[in-house]
């Protein structure tokens, strides 16, 4: 049980870590200082429950239905282009930092754009229904502590991630480091939606 656990924690800590288009959303909404604790919050949620899929065996019905796939595929890449040219457009127009709130004004936007740039993601359905699941399923009876691992790992990642890039806000908050951070986002915004659209 304790290994599961610890080998969940490890996994899911690799697979979650890796900035994607999740972690560069939560990255920028912590740098706002803009609903920053629901972000991380939702990001988690979603994490438990389709990590939780993964690992009661929803993943296996995925894979064995390309039309699902190509959806996720096709979908997720016109998303991925779609946001990515807004934050290219903002470092262009030099509208990042405080200026860029007006862009996602309200907790209402903040959180569809939240479950949209998660629930668009096709990387988001590998990662955590197929690989993390099958991963889990090798755990046997265990399987459950494996994913209790896994959890535990998104919630300290987009917590800290969250909160400490809120700390940092006032240091980070110039128009270069935002343009930066901008123009970081595009690169992997746009770069996941080609690997996307030639996988």
């Amino acid at each position: 049980m304790v290994s599961a656990y610890i080998n969940g924690l490890g996994v899911g800590a690799g697979l979650i870590m890796a900035i994607g288009a999740q972690g560069a959303f939560v990255l920028s909404q912590a740098l706002k200082r803009q609903y920053h604790l629901m972000v991380a919050l939702v990001c988690t949620l979603l994490d438990v429950i389709l990590i939780g899929l993964g690992v009661a065996g929803v993943g296996a019905l995925i894979t064995d239905t390309p039309e699902l796939l190509a959806v996720a595929q096709y979908g997720g890449a016109v998303f991925l282009l779609w946001f990515g040219f807004c934050s290219l457009r903002r470092a262009i127009a030099g509208q990042g930092g405080m200026q860029a709130v007006e862009a996602i004004a309200s907790r209402r936007k903040v959180l569809i754009t939240t479950l949209a740039v998660t629930l668009l993601n096709p990387h988001v359905y590998l990662d955590a229904l197929v690989l993390l699941g099958s991963i889990g399923a090798q755990f046997g009876d265990a399987r459950w502590s494996f994913y209790a691992g896994t959890v535990t790992a998104s919630l300290l990642w987009f917590l800290g991630l969250s909160l400490g890039a809120a700390r940092l806000a006032p240091v980070l908050s110039t128009p270069k480091v935002w343009r930066a951070i901008d123009l970081l986002v595009w690169a992997l915004m746009w770069s996941i939606a080609v690997k996307l659209l030639l996988s």
